[in-house]
């Protein structure tokens, strides 16, 4: 659906409408749907675990690849998290508050409180007057020009100080790596 200026208003609602209808279908909650994204994400999430707990016996490198892939499930953990806290999971409440309690101990994130601070960014998020919960630390650009200098050099030697750490860091395993080579091929005959 692409507004250009040809369209005319009539053309656009009619749009709207073919799209509106081409979606309805996902706007209602499927019992069966929604038992196949709990049994294949929480059932795969259960076996990464399961097989990053056998192969750390055999080897960490075995096992970081395994938790990396259990994050990327973890996310998808946390999305039904939230789909129950719309309450749009399950068409049942008890239900939505069941499965959102469960995957809100995976995700280490408290349901009830979560739901309810998720409705109050719901309800305010665009509104400049109301923000504060949920939302990102956004300025106006009127904001942005009343800030103090001091704001944004503390942000700025905060940021230098944090890459110098990371700078030395780096720096200091290179010449560890490097005295650990010499010291290997003067120790070979």
């Amino acid at each position: 659906m692409r507004a250009d200026s040809s369209s005319t208003p009539r053309k656009r609602q009619t749009e709207v409408a073919a799209w509106k209808e081409i979606v309805a279908q996902y706007q209602k909650p499927a019992i069966s749907r929604a038992l196949w994204q709990m049994v294949n994400t929480l059932g795969l999430y259960a076996a990464l675990w399961y097989l990053m707990y056998c192969s750390f016996r055999v080897s960490w490198w075995l096992t970081v690849p395994l938790a990396i892939l259990a994050g990327a499930v973890l996310v998808r953990v946390f999305i039904i998290f939230h789909d129950c806290g719309h309450g749009s999971f399950f068409k049942w409440r008890r239900a939505n508050n069941f499965l959102g309690f469960i995957t809100g101990v995976l995700t280490f994130t408290p349901y009830y409180h979560w739901r309810g601070e998720h409705a109050l960014h719901h309800a305010t998020a665009g509104d400049l007057d109301q923000r504060g919960t949920g939302d990102l630390w956004t300025l106006t650009v009127q904001e942005y020009l009343e800030q103090p200098v001091t704001l944004f050099a503390s942000l700025k030697s905060l940021t230098l100080r944090l890459w110098d750490e990371q700078r030395r860091k780096l720096v200091g395993y290179r010449c560890l790596r490097d005295f650990r080579r010499q010291q290997n091929r003067a120790a070979q005959p």
